[in-house]
């Protein structure tokens, strides 16, 4: 078996947190339809049970987001531009998944999860990107 150290538990971490925060959207985005159409009142319902478990993994890739910038330590250049774009998607991801929450109407809850999703997809790419 390979040695197992901290930087391995981060990412894995990291990328555990990515996969519930990008990976659920885009489910609940393809289940609700569905969910409205067989039962309209279970689309809310599950977009809440989701919510109980994304926002602690968008809690732990913010914290693990900051240990792989610490570990890297000062970066330039493309890297650093990168990086910039990342934390700008990360930021508008969230933002706008909190405002998805709060939504009144269809509209804000179609252009707020669209933008959350878009934002999270644009932030994992970012983040392939910088390990690769």
């Amino acid at each position: 078996m390979l040695d197992i150290g901290l930087a391995d538990l981060r990412l894995f971490l990291h990328l555990a947190a990515a996969v519930i925060w990008v990976g659920g959207q885009l489910v609940l985005a393809g289940l609700v339809p569905a969910l409205r159409r067989v039962a309209p009142e279970a689309a809310p319902a599950a977009a809440q049970r989701f919510a109980a478990i994304a926002w602690p993994a968008f809690a732990v890739l913010v914290v693990t987001g900051v240990w792989n910038i610490a570990a890297v330590g000062p970066a330039g250049g493309a890297y650093r531009a990168t990086l910039i774009a990342k934390l700008v998607a990360v930021l508008v991801s969230g933002a706008a998944a909190w405002a998805h929450q709060r939504a009144g109407d269809r509209w804000a809850l179609a252009l707020t999860g669209a933008l959350t999703g878009a934002a999270a997809l644009a932030a994992l790419f970012l983040g392939v990107l910088l390990h690769g």
